[in-house]
């Protein structure tokens, strides 16, 4: 599994809508956060080794009625605090 972040802009009124719509339809989205400043959303996905990036973003998110514009991050390691002790 490979994990990327696409913060997404979106037409004025539409985050709510592109967020919910997201989440429902697109089984690699696991997440969509509201976020502030110049992207409108921030979704998280979870793409198969063999999945090509450039196609799931350009044919998937982009498609999505109120998307505007998209810029996608490649996360390479997560890190959390072990918790078990």
């Amino acid at each position: 599994m490979k994990t990327i972040f696409v913060n997404v802009k979106c037409e004025l009124g539409k985050a709510y809508i592109v967020a919910d719509e997201s989440v429902q339809e697109i089984e690699q989205v696991s997440e969509v956060y509201s976020t502030s400043g110049q992207w409108d959303l921030m979704m998280k996905c979870y793409l198969d080794e063999d999945t090509d990036i450039g196609r799931f973003v350009t044919e998937k998110l982009q498609t999505l009625p109120g998307v505007k514009d998209t810029f996608t991050v490649i996360a390479y390691k997560a890190f959390s605090e072990d918790k078990s002790h």
